[in-house]
């Protein structure tokens, strides 16, 4: 038998059908979108996730520096990011905080 290879290859159609999930906080991220490489010379960056559960619109993709992906297993991406950038959150209508221009003077000002 040969010398054990720990290399692995894999096709971006087999990528983009794994579930990335963050070993830090134990997150899931979303399935694979894509795959960041350098041209001419091949060499991947990284790998692109959605961030996570919300409404499609709210999301914000997060880009993973390939030393960060510790396992990739037969379904799942494991990767190992401190702080997962959030969806920026907009004050309105849905928000927590209320949709008021900043020049409307406070009740208390009128005392």
């Amino acid at each position: 038998m040969g010398a054990y290879n720990n290399n692995m290859e894999t096709s971006f159609c087999e990528l983009h059908r794994k579930e990335v999930v963050n070993l830090t906080d134990g997150k899931r991220l979303g399935r694979v979108s894509d795959v960041v490489f350098t041209y001419p010379e091949g060499r991947v960056q990284g790998i692109v996730a959605p961030g996570g559960k919300g409404f499609r619109w709210g999301r914000a993709e997060v880009f993973i520096d390939l030393k960060s992906v510790k396992k990739i297993g037969v379904d799942v991406v494991l990767v190992d990011i401190r702080s997962a950038p959030k969806p920026e959150k907009h004050p309105g209508k849905w928000g927590k905080e209320p949709a008021c221009p900043p020049d409307r003077r406070d009740y208390g000002d009128y005392e």
